[in-house]
């Protein structure tokens, strides 16, 4: 096959020649869309079983990054408004624009979103947003893997709260009756100063009863842990689970301000933490998230790179190395957050939280696959390979972006990348129009 003739291929597919866990070898991919071998000699014993072939050409095969916090519409946002203080950023430019926010806007900006993520190397997102009917069909369009949760906001208002349980049981409805095994609800209480302590247990009784996740905003900012403290008299994290939102299935985005008490607790309850580096620093938050002491205490730390209003961009190669680096300058200490811990927040770790597989290349484990070329600068020379994709490498490094078996892009090349490009960017004029009049 061409190499456009190999978009949206689904079958049983052999990648001859890559670095496979730091060992030259193959990857076959069965019919499933899932790896039935990989390594040294794979080749030999399934070239009569494959049939298309991809020639890696050396180079690296490693399991599609997971992106743990998106608001994925926002794509139409990117460079909307930099460069404020928080607050006057949301009141100011961010909410009065998506006040006029319609489904089509979120159908494209979604798409966007997942063709950026697929030129990146990301094969999952965790995503919390608005109209997310419409964001789930540009995630079945676009073929790659999402858990989408609508954004549950009620201002303390009873009414607004029921509207808002609705919402919620809407979408995780529909979701379900699409029946695609790549894309999930969650449930999706937006932060403690935006949902009520009431909201809070009706969506953790919700997921529970559903059996589906949480995706929630936790200690942003040092203001959040004040407000908390007059309002409650606990900090957020006790809130929280006091109301039971704390749950193995959570992920629970940023917590640039818990303290020593509250990273323990997060590891007792076993909950997923998503660090989001650029966007907390673009931001000035003023603390990066304590990723020492949660991962002594044994909460699994993941990566995110929060919405394209604040970040801007979808590249979890970038916020790799923006999360080491961040780490250990803040902190004080170059031994932080080494190289393959980090990586691992943007993989395994990541697919341990949303539940989207194993994050690895072994036989049995769902083929969500992307191939970093060597024959680039950023990978020359390859003395250690992981630091060259924690310090050195950009997600236009990634030539083919594989998920569920399906090939997402291959040499550089994305089906429908241009009808997205130009749909996005009329839907972004078109909005911004709507805000103005």
């Amino acid at each position: 096959m061409e190499n456009r003739e190999l978009l949206g291929y689904s079958g049983a597919l052999l990648i001859r020649d890559t670095i496979v866990n730091g060992v030259r070898g193959d990857i076959f991919i069965d019919d499933t869309g899932t790896i039935a071998g990989s390594g040294e000699g794979i080749a030999r014993k399934y070239h009569n079983d494959a049939d298309v072939t991809i020639d890696g050409n050396g180079s690296i095969a490693m399991p599609g990054l997971v992106n743990t916090h998106t608001h994925a519409a926002m794509t139409l946002l990117r460079g909307y408004a930099d460069d404020m203080v928080l607050q006057d950023w949301l009141a100011q430019k961010i909410w009065p624009l998506e006040a006029h926010l319609t489904g089509n806007d979120v159908y494209w900006g979604t798409k966007l979103a997942c063709l950026e993520m697929i030129k990146s190397g990301t094969t999952a997102f965790n995503d919390m947003y608005f109209f997310m009917e419409d964001a789930a069909r540009a995630v079945d369009e676009t073929g790659i893997r999402a858990v989408l949760s609508y954004g549950f906001i009620d201002l303390n208002l009873p009414d607004k709260r029921e509207n808002e349980c609705r919402a919620t049981e809407r979408l995780v409805t529909s979701i379900k009756s699409m029946n695609n095994s790549r894309i999930r609800a969650a449930v999706g209480p937006h932060a403690i100063y935006t949902v009520s302590p009431d909201g809070l247990k009706w969506c953790a009784d919700y997921a529970a009863s559903e059996k589906i996740g949480i995706h929630i905003h936790l200690s942003e900012t040092e203001k959040e842990v004040h407000d908390c403290i007059s309002q409650h008299g606990k900090r957020p994290s006790s809130h929280l689970d006091d109301c039971g939102i704390l749950t193995p299935s959570t992920v629970a985005a940023h917590c640039c301000w818990l303290d020593e008490h509250e990273c323990a607790l997060m590891g007792k309850r076993n909950v997923n933490i998503s660090h989001n580096p650029a966007s907390n620093m673009k931001l000035a938050t003023h603390r990066a998230m304590p990723y020492q002491l949660l991962k002594s205490s044994g909460a699994n730390v993941c990566l995110g790179t929060d919405g394209c209003a604040s970040n801007n961009n979808l590249d979890m190669f970038e916020e790799v190395k923006t999360a080491a680096l961040l780490q250990k300058f803040f902190w004080n200490d170059p031994t932080v957050l080494p190289a393959p811990e980090a990586l691992a927040m943007a993989g395994s770790n990541g697919a341990r939280a949303l539940g989207t597989g194993t994050g690895t290349l072994a036989p049995g484990a769902p083929a969500d696959i992307i191939l970093v070329s060597t024959m680039t600068a950023c990978n020359t020379p390859l003395h250690n390979q992981t630091s060259n994709l924690v310090y050195a490498c950009s997600g236009a490094s990634v030539h083919t972006t594989i998920c569920n078996g399906c090939v997402l892009m291959h040499e550089r090349h994305v089906l429908n990348e241009e009808e997205i490009l130009r749909g996005s960017a009329d839907a972004a004029v078109q909005l911004v129009r709507r805000s103005s009049s």
